[in-house]
């Protein structure tokens, strides 16, 4: 990766994620943006339809729409119709409660959209306890309306404390149900931060699905695990993080902020209706600080090659320092288990 990349970041992001709404049907214990009634002063459906173009303008490749529940906004149909006459590739987060046999239809008449749906546990009981009554079976079903259609389906899933355990049932079931397996990790931001002591997985876990990752090429990640990427998925995504480089989010009422995770005031990069989204990724002083960020406390570390530090998110929420490099590392977990292990032998 060449350092004008990591510096500058590209001409346009290649793709961004763009939290429609913040409505929600569901009060997810982990939810990284707090999600339940809608923001005050979300961008009204022409505010929203200019800026797919500008985004087209600007050659953006996918937009990641999330939430919220995209599917709560009475004009997100326009808004997904709009990016595909485009040609601009969409993939949809949403907790799959509001699926039916005519959205699905509606849904497969465009090639250009994927679809993500919310399942936090192979068993019904696990699942539940973090999102919610119903919430399991209302996920399979619409899982499997998706797998019978032509939409490329998978299963996302955030690692917690709760369903490590189940990730090899949880790949099992999705090639039960004919559909791939995604796995995010579990971040302090919004619902989540107060819930975090109690969700987070411990180091020993973080290790234990480094080796299981390693063991599974096939399961996709996103850029959210690269600090736990084993030397064996080298090469499969990221090794550094993206935001403000070829990537961004724009929340409910068009602010746009580094990354999901990073959405406070603090870290506002600009305002769709004050700026252009051109103007605001190609002068914004938050994003230039981004692309400047240089992790110096790791520099000395065997895999900072790897990693290169980290997610800065979690850096932040955890020790208020986006330079203080990530808490969840590889190496800082094997140093905890280390230190346990000490612990107990001194006792």
């Amino acid at each position: 990766m060449s350092n004008r990349f990591v510096e500058t970041g590209l001409r346009s992001p290649v793709n961004l994620t763009w939290e429609v709404t913040l409505a929600c049907n569901l009060r997810c214990r982990h939810c990284l943006s707090s999600s339940a009634e809608p923001a005050e002063g979300e961008l009204t459906t022409e505010e929203a339809l200019s800026l797919v173009e500008e985004l087209y303008q600007q050659r953006v490749f996918q937009i990641n729409f999330g939430g919220g529940e995209p599917f709560m906004r009475p004009d997100f149909m326009q808004i997904l119709d709009a990016c595909h006459e485009r040609g601009i590739m969409t993939c949809i987060s949403t907790n799959g409660t509001l699926f039916t046999p005519e959205l699905v239809e509606q849904l497969s008449r465009s090639r250009l959209v994927a679809i993500q749906v919310s399942l936090d546990g192979a068993k019904k009981a696990t699942c539940e306890a973090i999102r919610g009554k119903g919430t399991y079976d209302d996920a399979v079903k619409a899982l499997k309306l998706l797998a019978k259609s032509s939409i490329p389906t998978s299963i996302n899933t955030v690692l917690t404390r709760d369903n490590a355990d189940e990730i090899q049932d949880l790949q099992a079931l999705a090639n039960q149900l004919g559909v791939t397996l995604r796995i995010s990790r579990f971040r302090p931001s919004g619902r989540g931060a107060d819930n975090w002591e109690e969700l987070r997985p411990n180091p020993a876990q973080l290790l234990e699905f480094s080796d299981w990752l390693a063991q599974n090429e096939n399961i996709r990640t996103g850029d959210s695990f690269f600090s736990l990427t084993s030397q064996e998925r080298q090469g499969l995504g990221l090794n550094l993080c993206g935001a403000c480089k070829l990537t961004c989010c724009v929340g409910p009422t068009g602010k746009v902020y580094p990354c999901a995770f990073l959405q406070s005031d603090r870290f506002e990069a600009g305002d769709l209706r004050q700026n252009s989204f051109k103007e605001i990724w190609d002068d914004s002083e938050i994003f230039a600080s981004f692309r400047g960020l240089r992790i110096h406390s790791c520099e000395d570390c065997k895999r900072f090659d790897q990693c290169h530090g980290g997610c800065p998110a979690v850096a932040y929420h955890l020790k208020e320092d986006i330079e203080g490099g990530d808490p969840e590392c590889l190496e800082r977990c094997v140093t905890s288990i280390a230190e346990e292990k000490q612990k107990l032998a001194v006792a």
